[in-house]
């Protein structure tokens, strides 16, 4: 819960930063966020119907409230990983979308019960050095 914490006022400062700033980037590279999850002991006491049950009607409406803004994917790895159960991938260039879906799912069972502890949670945005690159480039010139 700490490092959701850090996390979202990490992201807030980032993105006030920026805009209060003339000389930041400005990428409009999405960002990939990977949040890593292990299930409890309290989801896996659910039978495999009530799992599918609360992935329909809870998981998927709050997918759905937030969408297209942010894009969703869902993995399992309990099979290659002790610590990390499962793992979402996220993608969106609107941080602030991000934001909502996540103060939904900490509405939901899966923070409160909670049916997974969130282990980390991971933001980068794919090949960035190459706007670094030709923004300092630009800049010697």
């Amino acid at each position: 819960m700490k490092k959701l914490s850090l996390l979202l006022a990490a992201l807030f400062l980032l993105s006030a930063f920026s805009s209060s700033n003339p000389n930041a980037m400005h990428s409009k590279k999405p960002y990939t966020i990977l949040v890593l999850l292990n299930a409890s002991p309290q989801w896996l006491s659910l039978n495999r119907d009530e799992r599918s049950q609360f992935v329909e009607e809870e998981l998927q409406p709050i997918f759905k409230k937030v969408s297209p803004a942010v894009e969703i994917r869902l993995f399992d790895s309990e099979y290659f990983h002790a610590e990390v159960s499962d793992f979402m991938i996220i993608t969106s260039q609107d941080l602030d979308q991000y934001k909502v879906l996540i103060e939904m799912l900490r509405d939901s069972k899966v923070y409160g019960v909670p049916y997974f502890e969130v282990k980390d949670i991971i933001v980068g945005q794919e090949e960035l050095f190459e706007e670094f690159n030709a923004h300092f480039k630009k800049e010697k010139q």
